[in-house]
């Protein structure tokens, strides 16, 4: 569970960040349309990649129009530099349609001049919007209080216990309106997306691990565990295959028993056959049969042998 003291635990937050981070100060030149499509690409990702991803869809497509009726693979080509590319353009291309489909064009520049509170509403229940969208807009481009809070700053929240399981599954948490006055509002928000973004892209880095524990010195048992755990598996994987490979080398080559066996009753060889004695004559091979024999031995080609009558009866006469 989250500490009830939520307004410390958040004035804490925001001093150690002060000192490792530099408040980010937005385009004030947006319009209300083009924060609300920054919003869908800054969520989860660096301030750096968001920039870079919206330029990409400024100077790609002509008008919003094209943005819209673009596929979101190619949406999601277009803006690549961002750590999930994808559901950024999934963003994107809903918010747009949303948008068309309630006042077939693109100028929310009149919800400035109408009441915060339905604005928040319709933002927060347009397609494609979330909660760290909605509170990205009304900060930034509507003049309202709120403190915008993605993914990744919920889960280092969660680790800090700054907020309940609930609350990091719904990705929204009460109260942090109240523990930050409005005119430091936008430097928060600055701050913390940027602790959260840096939490997501790698939470097991030295720095991060130092910035969590200045939060919350008790947060050292929560910490990941993950990369340590493999290093130590790896290690121990290596240490036990030195060890085999070494015993493997130290043991005696054991002899098969079946060669042992060979050696003991070697088999007989066959006698050779008696040498003839010195001044032997050596017997010829008896003599090629003659006549009418060899001709019966003859073959045709084909492989049939000749008879004897036949060879005979083929011979021309004297």
């Amino acid at each position: 569970m989250a500490s009830a003291n939520r307004s410390a635990q958040l004035a804490k937050v925001h001093k150690v960040l002060k000192k490792r981070y530099k408040p980010v100060v937005v385009n004030p030149q947006r319009t209300v349309m083009e924060n609300l499509l920054f919003a869908c690409c800054l969520e989860d990702a660096k301030y750096e990649a968001a920039e870079e991803a919206f330029a990409a869809l400024v100077h790609t497509f002509f008008d919003w129009n094209e943005v819209r009726v673009t596929s979101i693979t190619e949406l999601a080509e277009t803006m690549a530099c961002l750590p999930d590319p994808r559901a950024a353009a999934n963003r994107v291309k809903r918010a747009l349609h949303s948008v068309f489909e309630t006042q077939f064009n693109f100028d929310l520049e009149d919800r400035k001049k109408k009441n915060l509170g339905p604005t928040i509403k319709w933002l927060e229940e347009m397609d494609g919007s979330t909660p760290f969208v909605a509170a990205f807009v009304v900060q930034t481009a509507l003049g309202g209080h709120a403190i915008p809070v993605d993914g990744g700053t919920m889960k280092a929240l969660r680790l800090l216990d700054v907020v309940t399981e609930k609350e990091a599954e719904k990705g929204v948490a009460a109260g942090f309106e109240r523990a930050i006055a409005k005119a430091k509002g936008a430097e928060f928000g600055s701050l913390l997306h940027q602790f959260g973004a840096d939490f997501s892209a790698n939470p097991f880095s030295p720095a991060m691990k130092a910035t969590l524990l200045e939060i919350d010195p008790t947060v050292a048992e929560r910490l990941p565990k993950r990369r340590a755990d493999s290093t130590a598996r790896k290690k121990a994987a290596e240490e036990q295959a030195a060890a085999e490979q070494a015993a493997k080398k130290a043991a005696p080559v054991a002899k098969p028993a079946s060669a042992e066996k060979g050696k003991a009753t070697p088999k007989k060889k066959s006698e050779p056959e008696a040498a003839p004695a010195k001044g032997a004559k050596k017997k010829s091979p008896p003599p090629a049969p003659q006549g009418r024999a060899r001709a019966a031995s003859r073959e045709v080609p084909g492989g049939k042998k000749k008879s004897a009558s036949e060879g005979l009866s083929k011979r021309k006469p004297r």
